[in-house]
């Protein structure tokens, strides 16, 4: 089982159950000052007996439930706004087996200081039992409002992947005036893994290889990956894509995690905007935005781009449609073309996780000798030239480390991970 900041996440049955759901909702509770909680979950076959779980855990103490039942994540987070919490039963991008709760308070992720009180018993008094009560949602048309019709009618495919974006994703952009097909539409039969950003999306790209662009969820909605002319977009351009549109509406102040491309950073500030680095981490680029009085920002990693006056979370739903608002103007190709001569590569070394520090400490010794410029916010960031850089940081979720990197040189950035990988390998196995 993963306890973090992104919430918890295990193999339902496995290391994860409902024993667990009780015991961690009920912790929440005690963070929950509204006395009111919205609730909903994903597509994953455990998500129902979860979700009733989680609603029976929060009435006990004396929480009100609002219940919105199968629903992307930025949907909860949305009404989570006016609740003052929300729970969201997902476990993301992990595959079916896996399942979790995402906490949320006054419309954002928990932090740091939260998350033990979610984890360690919490002592909750006894009061009156909480109602459940069914809502629906305003987010579709407060999507529409902030995004605003568009006139072209641009060709759509939407590859849902079985999610939680079904009844959202579509609408929304037909909607916005966007001729839509969908493809993958319920998890039976679907051709592809909960994970878009592994997967190599073969049924989108081949849907897209003449002209037009794709869009492809997770299980939860709030991850989004871009295909365009059948070629699959890195997660770095779906979050450029949103940065385009915030410079569009005349944002300047973004806030990106540490392992964003640089190539993003550069046309804000050639656009006249400023950004600063958060750890990596949704919590933490929202944490930082909100320090900042940030406009908008997100992570590179995952494609997320965050708009903070719509919601305080990666949403894939919304950038989906202002994206799709872009397609046929120039700053559309702008973005990309100026992203293209960047190159990331993101690998994955196992190690368990009980030798993630010291291995984490060793590789930092090593390249301090070796780059002129090291930065340790967040693992280990060795700053290579102005557009190049390696960054080796441990999971909070798995047992492995992950080794990032960026250059305008493929060739160069290829080397550069391979040789990082060696490095964290040999780290690993004089320590063990």
């Amino acid at each position: 089982m993963k306890k973090t900041i992104s919430g918890i996440r295990g193999i339902f049955g496995d290391d994860f159950n409902l024993k667990d759901t009780l015991y961690f909702c009920s912790n929440f509770s005690s963070l929950i000052k509204s006395k009111k909680c919205v609730i909903g979950k994903d597509t994953r076959p455990s998500g129902m007996m979860i979700k009733e779980t989680a609603s029976a855990a929060l009435m006990k103490n004396g929480i009100n439930v609002y219940n919105l039942e199968t629903v992307p994540t930025p949907v909860v987070f949305r009404e989570s706004r006016k609740y003052g919490a929300g729970i969201v039963i997902t476990s993301s991008h992990n595959p079916l087996e896996w399942n979790g709760i995402k906490f949320i308070i006054n419309g954002r992720g928990i932090n740091e200081k939260e998350l033990p009180k979610i984890i360690e018993n919490q002592e909750v008094l006894m009061s009156k039992i909480g109602i459940e009560e069914q809502i629906t949602s305003s987010y579709l048309q407060d999507a529409k409002e902030l995004i605003g019709q568009i006139q072209n009618q641009p060709e759509i495919v939407i590859d849902i992947g079985g999610g939680a974006a079904k009844e959202f994703a579509p609408n929304l952009l037909r909607q916005l005036g966007c001729k839509v097909k969908v493809i993958n539409e319920d998890l039976d039969n679907c051709s592809r893994g909960p994970d878009p950003t592994a997967d190599n999306l073969s049924d989108l790209v081949a849907a897209t290889s003449e002209k037009g662009i794709g869009f492809a969820f997770d299980l939860d909605g709030d991850r989004l990956v871009v295909v365009r002319k059948g070629e699959k977009q890195t997660p770095d351009v779906t979050l450029g894509l949103g940065v385009a549109k915030a410079l569009e509406l005349g944002y300047k102040k973004f806030v990106f995690s540490i392992d964003t491309s640089v190539s993003v950073e550069k046309f804000i500030k050639e656009k006249g905007g400023s950004v600063q680095r958060s750890k990596v981490g949704e919590s933490n680029v929202i944490e930082l935005m909100l320090k900042t009085n940030a406009q908008a920002g997100g992570e590179g990693s995952s494609g997320g781009f965050i708009l903070p006056e719509f919601n305080f979370c990666r949403e894939g739903i919304l950038t989906s449609g202002l994206i799709s608002s872009m397609i046929g103007n120039s700053k559309f190709d702008e973005i990309l073309d100026f992203m293209e001569s960047y190159k990331q590569l993101r690998e994955k070394i196992k190690v368990d996780s009980v030798f993630h520090d010291r291995v984490i400490d060793e590789v930092s010794r090593k390249l301090t000798k070796e780059y002129s410029e090291v930065i340790t916010q967040d693992g280990i960031k060795g700053i290579i030239d102005e557009d190049s850089w390696v960054l080796i940081r441990k999971s909070n979720t798995e047992d492995i480390i992950r080794v990032s990197a960026e250059s305008n040189n493929l060739d160069k950035c290829k080397k550069i991970v391979k040789n990082t990988l060696e490095l964290v390998k040999q780290c690993y196995d004089s320590i063990r």
